[in-house]
């Protein structure tokens, strides 16, 4: 007899996951200048790849910076947001962000809209 339930630890990474697609392609539509995605799938492979790289890349990344973010008093952290930003771009065709202003403004709308959209999904 074979158990084709997701496992428990899976599912809040496939929610997350979800979220951040969804608003990715709410903001490619509302604000074109700073994210443009070319469809669901370069949405869903990008939120994919954008938790992929918190998970793994974004924690060395601020330990390596940590004396700069504490200086700037954590504004810094907005920086690497960008620039990881601008990596899922480089890693997923169909995903565009807009230089790297662009790509440090949509990684705060991503936040803003994937934390209410969880909040609503919750």
């Amino acid at each position: 007899m074979q158990n084709n339930q997701v496992p428990v630890a899976v599912l809040p990474f496939l929610v997350r996951m979800g979220v951040t697609a969804i608003a990715m392609l709410l903001i490619g539509y509302l604000l074109p200048g700073v994210i443009r995605v070319d469809g669901v799938m370069a949405a869903v492979a990008a939120a994919f790849v954008l938790g992929l790289i918190n998970a793994f890349v974004r924690p060395l990344f601020v330990i390596l910076t940590l004396p700069i973010s504490v200086f700037t008093l954590g504004l810094f952290l907005l920086v690497i947001n960008g620039l990881l930003l601008l990596l899922v771009e480089w890693i997923v065709p169909g995903f565009h962000v807009n230089g790297f202003w662009g790509a440090v403004a949509g990684s705060i709308l991503i936040s803003i809209v994937s934390g209410i959209l969880t909040r609503v999904a919750t």
